[in-house]
């Protein structure tokens, strides 16, 4: 956005939370929702009436048992049914240019261990020149933490297609065609293949302490060194 002189300041705005609850005759702590700020920034209310924040007036904020500023404690119980409700505004949403957006602003952000398959990421569309939404479940080939899957669904690579199974599986076309067990063993089920090589192999590399097995007639056009410890058959 264009701007004549001083570039206006970042616009703060505040998100009030509305916390309810219930006298009992005996209880004298409440706990808020979010954190606030101090005793003065809340609104605290029993039946209509405006309460007085202080050690010796009604009320007083103090933390929880996680250490956050969100404990109200009244000096004297709200009588049984009395109703409490309290406003605190001091949480607040900085309004910025998408283009201002950097990484800092996802510095000290909660972490997600997992991604939820209705959870939304937000994604350039370069078509449209503009910011948009999208949902995990969305992104194609997807990706969980125990499988690659693309677009349809019917060619996969699965990790753990039962519990603690520890066997890795190819699918392609909606059928299994190759596994390898927890040994490091590959084996074809009966809808697999086989191993095919080109004619012409033009790779240079060298092998050692390993096996390297080629189907022939095979042209050699790169070179294949044969080092100590390992074996290479042409059949």
């Amino acid at each position: 956005m264009a701007y004549i002189g001083k570039r206006p300041s970042d616009i703060n705005r505040a998100i009030a939370t509305y916390d309810t609850f219930t006298g009992d005759g005996s209880t004298t702590t409440f706990d808020l929702t979010l954190a606030a700020g101090s005793a003065n920034d809340i609104i605290v209310v029993v039946n209509n009436v405006r309460q007085e924040p202080g050690a010796s007036k009604s009320y007083t904020l103090g933390v929880d048992d996680n250490g956050a500023l969100t404990r109200v404690t009244f000096n004297t119980a709200p009588e049984n049914a009395d109703e409490i409700y309290v406003i605190n505004p001091t949480r607040t949403e900085s309004i910025a240019f998408a283009g201002n957006v950097t990484s800092n602003v996802i510095i000290g952000q909660t972490e997600e261990a997992t991604v939820a398959d209705d959870d939304e990421i937000l994604v350039y569309d370069t078509s449209a020149s503009a910011l948009r939404k999208m949902t995990k479940a969305n992104f194609a080939p997807a990706v969980s933490s125990d499988s690659i899957v693309d677009a349809d669904s019917n060619t996969q690579i699965q990790v753990e297609e039962s519990a603690d199974e520890n066997i890795i599986r190819f699918d392609t076309a909606g059928t299994e065609r190759l596994t390898m067990d927890a040994d490091g063993k590959f084996a074809f089920t009966s809808a697999g293949g086989g191993v095919i090589n080109s004619t012409t192999v033009s790779n240079t590399y060298t092998i050692t302490n390993q096996n390297l097995l080629l189907a022939g007639p095979v042209t050699l056009t790169g070179t294949i060194t044969v080092g100590s410890g390992a074996t290479m058959v042409v059949v």
